[in-house]
């Protein structure tokens, strides 16, 4: 299925959107490839991305074969291992070995290598800890960013004179800015995630990550000089929300564990302030893209996205009631006890 004869960055951002939902994906993937290895990619320097973009399409198609040899033709159009995106490739080259079955040492061997990312890219965490746990290695990840969260604080409280050792509860901690947050911030965000997937109680990092959440959503707002909005994305909308817009990320959050844990923050900050019948407004990409197209406006302007919280609001069915009861399914719909679920992520 042949796409273009000239293939541009935009061109593959967009497929990245799309190509999965395609009458023929794995033609696009084959495609991909092609232009790759005949020179019709506008700028050469997008070879690594196709053809990881085309390992992605074959593996979640299940043809890991092509997978692993699109995944191997995109590290070496990489000119440097120091590149964020061949970690990206090779990361995904090791989910493939793991779902090959046969070839775990092999899986664990590549993604070893990756391991002193996990201090140096933000990328690193989120990408090296997605492929363990599909390998079946959540321990392993919960270990590895353990491991590097302790790096990196040991290195501040070094260089601020204390103790090598984690800096304590009560120490300022530097997030970064809200466009750009640091290593720290997403080494600690992953490391919650894996540590609440594993059931693993509460432990002082878990409070740090919350907290430097909440310090970069207070800094967020303060730029915006505005409360956010409650609009609330389902996991499928939120991924594709931030795959479309990724500068929305700085208004709902890196990844979806984030987004639920602000707007279960923000929640029980207005329950306790005295307010009732509190709800959020389950948002979709088309209506708000639907929306903004009626109004003249764009979706990454706050105003149109309020508005469009306020319509939602006059709906029927479109708001969930907060809070559920403790043993009752969480209002996020995963499926999860409100006490195992968003409830914890009200701690700050």
């Amino acid at each position: 299925m042949p796409t273009k004869d000239v293939i541009t960055s935009a061109d593959l951002d967009e497929l990245r959107r799309s190509a999965l939902g395609t009458a023929d994906p794995l033609g696009v993937a084959a495609d991909l490839a092609d232009a790759a290895q005949r020179g019709r990619l506008a700028d050469p320097e997008d070879a690594g991305g196709a053809l990881t973009l085309a390992a992605e399409i074959a593996e979640v198609r299940g043809r890991l074969d092509a997978a692993l040899q699109y995944a191997d033709r995109a590290l070496a159009a990489y000119p440097s291992v120091a590149d964020s995106r061949a970690g990206i490739a090779r990361a995904l080259r090791a989910r493939i070995l793991f779902r090959a079955g046969g070839r775990e040492e092999e899986a664990m061997a590549e993604l070893t290598a990756l391991r002193h990312l996990l201090i140096e890219q933000p990328e690193a965490p989120a990408y090296v800890s997605a492929a363990l746990d599909a390998g079946g290695f959540p321990a392993i990840a919960e270990e590895w960013l353990s491991e590097a969260v302790d790096t990196v604080l040991g290195r501040r409280a070094t260089v601020a004179g204390a103790a090598t050792e984690a800096l304590p509860a009560e120490a300022t901690v530097e997030v970064g800015p809200p466009e750009a947050p640091g290593v720290l911030f997403f080494l600690l965000q992953q490391r919650h995630r894996v540590r609440r997937n594993l059931n693993l109680p509460h432990d002082r990092q878990d409070d740090l990550a919350d907290r430097l959440e909440a310090q970069l959503v207070r800094r967020a707002e303060q730029r915006q000089g505005a409360e956010p909005d409650l609009l609330f994305w389902p996991r499928a909308e939120f991924d594709r929300l931030l795959a479309e817009h990724a500068e929305l990320a700085e208004t709902y959050g890196p990844d979806w564990d984030a987004h639920r844990g602000r707007l279960e923050r923000h929640l029980v900050q207005q329950a306790n302030a005295g307010r009732s019948g509190l709800s959020v407004a389950s948002a979709s990409v088309d209506g708000l893209t639907g929306f903004a197209r009626r109004h003249n406006g764009d979706l990454t302007d706050p105003e149109i996205r309020t508005r469009y919280a306020r319509e939602l609001a006059s709906r029927p069915g479109t708001l969930i009631s907060w809070p559920p009861e403790r043993n009752d399914a969480c209002w996020c719909g995963s499926g999860l006890k409100y006490k195992k679920c968003c409830l914890p992520r009200s701690r700050s």
